[in-house]
């Protein structure tokens, strides 16, 4: 793997707002760790995503507001550092009032992210796709937005406004709330828990700004495809937990049968061999710059270290 530096965060921030410019559909598949970004980047997809239910739950929490903003921070700042696609990540409700959204705000920006979005719950939240979610009220909403734009130390970073209104004060209120939020410097809107293709459709009528899909599992929301999401005119879609199910389901798999069976011999088939690992995580060439370094060279190659980042 030659030696390349990333492009630094103002740059990726830069990126993706050209890129929405493009009026394509950018796909997002959430990482939980740096390994899965790399592994997203890889894939050739445009962006990571951060979820703050992928942090919660590998943490051992469910998704309830019980992280908190060193947690996100820091897992986030982390995966931006071994990615040069630019990462989003979920603040859900910025971690308090207003002054605290504006330090939230800051605090992503100096840990490389690319931009955020931020909720309309009352703290603490409960998963999108759940019951029983329950809204501040829109003039409170209005504030955080307004304090996320206004102390953004970079401009580029993108501050999406999440409305969890659909399922509490149904569609018509879910799109007023978003124009309040466009109204209040929001950048884009991300509808939460939308249930049919024909309110995907409603949405993207109503609002002109960039709107972000959410194609979580087993929750309120249709699957619908990447080619669909951008015939409707959708501009993000985020896959926030597709790889932490799948490698969960994997893991736990794993260890019932190895409980079962003794050895991990029936398991080998289904492993990331070491050879797939050491190229992801680009192994030679670490090796090769340290063999360099210890014979006392100047080595121009190496592995991606990230600067900037």
């Amino acid at each position: 793997m030659e030696h390349t530096s990333l492009p630094s965060p103002s740059a990726r921030r830069s990126m993706l707002r050209r890129a929405l410019q493009e009026h394509r559909l950018l796909r997002f598949p959430g990482a939980f760790s740096p390994f899965v970004a790399l592994l997203i980047e890889q894939a050739g997809f445009d962006g990571v995503y951060v979820s703050g239910a992928g942090v919660a739950n590998d943490l051992g929490f469910p998704d309830i507001g019980l992280t908190t903003l060193t947690e996100v921070t820091s897992r986030g700042a982390a995966i931006a550092a071994r990615t040069r696609l630019p990462a989003i990540i979920d603040a859900d409700t910025g971690f308090g009032e207003p002054i605290q959204v504006a330090r939230t705000v800051t605090e992503l920006v100096a840990a490389g992210l690319a931009g955020m979005h931020l909720e309309d719950q009352e703290n603490p939240k409960r998963c999108g796709h759940l019951d029983g979610k329950t809204l501040v009220p829109v003039e409170v909403m209005v504030r955080k937005i307004r304090a996320a734009v206004t102390a953004r130390p970079d401009p580029d970073f993108l501050v999406f406004a999440r409305t969890d209104a659909r399922a509490v004060e149904g569609l018509d209120a879910a799109i007023d709330r978003a124009r309040a939020y466009v109204d209040a410097g929001a950048d884009g809107i991300f509808p939460e828990a939308l249930q049919s293709e024909a309110e995907f459709a409603a949405f993207r009528k109503a609002i002109d700004v960039p709107l972000m899909a959410n194609m979580t599992e087993f929750g309120k929301s249709p699957l619908l495809s990447a080619d669909t999401l951008q015939d409707l005119g959708y501009d993000i879609v985020i896959y926030p937990m597709t790889a932490f199910r799948v490698a969960m389901k994997a893991v736990e798999d794993a260890f019932q049968d190895l409980e079962r069976h003794g050895s991990q011999a029936g398991l080998l088939d289904r492993m990331q061999t070491r050879a797939r690992l050491y190229e992801v995580l680009g192994y030679d060439a670490y090796a090769r710059l340290d063999a360099a370094w210890h014979a006392g060279g100047a080595p121009t190659t190496g592995p991606k270290h990230r600067k900037g980042g």
